[in-house]
């Protein structure tokens, strides 16, 4: 199973139906993925909980009226095929509208924070 797919479909399957929040199991990706949608604007918040005795992340989802911030999301590297971008490889999704999110040596970053910083690394998903 991979996680980070779980996680982020998970994310964009409760902004679908209209819920406010989500729990997943945690784990320091998921974290660190969901403080970089954050600082994105893409969810309004998130944070470590305990539910019956599991350790969980709490997504708050960001909504303008009924419709969530998040539209679409797609994995691009994945267990089987992992796929690395150079800082120059690294273009805007949907014209800016979006976030490629990147795996980098300097943790989990944007695309845009990883191309100013002329950082590579692991193409994890967009989001737009």
């Amino acid at each position: 199973m991979d996680q980070i797919s779980n996680f982020i479909i998970q994310i964009k399957n409760a902004g679908a139906v209209g819920h406010d929040s989500t729990t997943v199991p945690y784990s320091k990706i998921k974290h660190s993925i969901a403080q970089v949608l954050k600082k994105e604007g893409f969810i309004k918040d998130a944070g470590e909980k305990t539910e019956k005795g599991k350790k969980v992340l709490a997504v708050e989802l960001l909504s303008e009226g009924r419709a969530t911030r998040i539209q679409g999301v797609e994995r691009i590297s994945k267990p089987s095929k992992r796929i690395y971008k150079k800082a120059s490889e690294m273009r805007p999704v949907k014209n800016g509208y979006g976030a490629l999110i990147v795996s980098t040596s300097a943790g989990v970053m944007s695309g845009k924070e990883a191309k100013k910083m002329k950082l590579g690394g692991e193409a994890l998903f967009s989001i737009w």
